[in-house]
């Protein structure tokens, strides 16, 4: 059983930076491509950030520059710095692995950001 819990999630005002960590369990986490998704209110879910296993990242325009997704295979665990955060970036952030054509999800942590 593959279980990913995301934490690190808050309220922060723009400008300011947060530290979200993805740990996965039960699967062979270095095998894994990983991603951080996003989904705001009212909106469909859309990814932010993707990096495999290897560890090239890929960044969506939106976040470009101010985002690093990073992983730590040791401790199956997956990063995102988020820095300069703006209003725009708030929603309900998830990690999720792929490993050929199984996929997964884990439970989300809430980023809001408002002064």
């Amino acid at each position: 059983q593959v279980q990913l819990v995301e934490s690190g999630g808050d309220l922060v005002q723009p400008g300011e930076s947060l530290r979200l960590s993805c740990v996965v369990s039960g699967g062979a986490f270095r095998l894994y491509t990983l991603a951080w998704y996003r989904q705001a209110p009212g909106e469909e879910r859309t990814m932010v950030a993707r990096i495999t296993r290897d560890g090239s990242p890929t960044y969506d325009e939106s976040v470009e520059g101010r985002f690093t997704i990073s992983r730590d295979d040791a401790k199956n665990t997956m990063f995102l710095e988020m820095n300069n955060l703006e209003p725009e970036d708030t929603g309900v952030y998830y990690c999720r692995a792929d490993l050929a054509l199984q996929r997964f999800w884990g439970q989300g942590t809430q980023v809001t950001v408002s002064s």
